[in-house]
């Protein structure tokens, strides 16, 4: 068996094992979960160790799956699972334009911090602070920003705003492994081209870059889940229609009447990342003369 059929054996086996742990919990699980501390006579005190197991709380999964082929929210609406594919797909277009955003200003911070060494002291720290920042937080200034440009007559359309905040997360690991990769090659490989007469931009295009593959691709999937995960919580911060963010949402209010609904989006929302972090694949495979020392995907 190959790496890839092993790989994509242990994620179905992950998969059933979840499945498996889900039902077993709700079948042997108490109903109305465990919690430590309550106040007779004061309703939500206390502190929830373990949850509930009923229907609301916990459905079955075949209920989950068979919800997602019943009407969205009434008769004459499509199914579920049409709704979702259709809000995913939204999602994943603005989180691919997120990404390019995050790709392109992650890349110019590692190539500048790489070649110039004073910047990747003055930078570095505040590219990691960058990342403490919570994003809910930070989303509805993003989103303040973006009406003021419109009001001032630049067109700025709020699916923008959502690209940039995904753009916020996927930066990140673009510019540390561009760093990493561009520091890769050996000092004898330098030595060499130093030995040529090679200048900067000669050893960045024939040694640097190409030794960096390596470090960038694992990069950039890391950078696809992270531009679907800042989507999907910029369109709940922002209150943006039309995603599967938004979906998740109001799904979720409805949950006490249709508990199954909620887990429509949910599984939308993994299978994006899923496909997300696939199509940089892609990339790879246009790549595979450098990818030395990782695995093809």
């Amino acid at each position: 068996m190959t790496r890839r059929w092993a790989a994509a054996a242990w994620g179905v086996l992950g998969i059933a094992a979840v499945m498996v742990l889900w039902e077993a919990y709700k079948f042997l699980g108490p109903a109305n979960g465990v919690v430590i501390g309550a106040v007779e006579g004061q309703a939500g005190s206390g502190i929830m160790i373990l949850p509930r197991t009923h229907d609301r709380a916990m459905p079955h999964i075949s209920d989950m799956v068979t919800r997602l082929f019943e009407p969205t929210s009434g008769a004459a609406t499509a199914p579920l699972w049409v709704s979702v594919a259709t809000a995913a797909f939204a999602t994943l277009a603005i989180a691919a334009v997120g990404w390019l955003i995050g790709v392109i200003v992650g890349g110019l911070l590692g190539l500048l911090m790489q070649r110039f060494r004073l910047l990747e002291w003055g930078l570095l720290p505040w590219v990691v602070v960058s990342q403490i920042v919570p994003l809910i937080a930070f989303a509805p200034v993003v989103n303040a920003i973006g009406n003021q440009i419109d009001r001032a007559g630049t067109p700025w359309p709020q699916w923008l705003s959502v690209a940039v905040i995904a753009s916020y997360l996927a930066f990140f690991p673009v510019a540390i492994g561009v760093l990493k990769g561009l520091e890769a090659p050996d000092r004898i490989h330098l030595d060499l081209m130093r030995s040529y007469a090679a200048g900067y931009w000669p050893t960045l295009l024939r040694l640097r870059l190409p030794a960096s593959v390596p470090y960038l691709l694992p990069a950039l999937r890391l950078a696809a889940a992270n531009a679907v995960l800042g989507a999907v919580v910029a369109e709940v911060s922002i209150g943006m229609r039309g995603g599967i963010g938004r979906m998740l949402i109001q799904l979720a209010g409805q949950a006490s009447s249709d508990p199954a609904a909620p887990w429509g989006p949910t599984f939308g929302s993994i299978a994006l990342g899923l496909v997300a972090a696939a199509s940089v694949a892609l990339v790879g495979l246009a790549l595979k003369n450098y990818r030395r020392g990782e695995a093809v995907a």
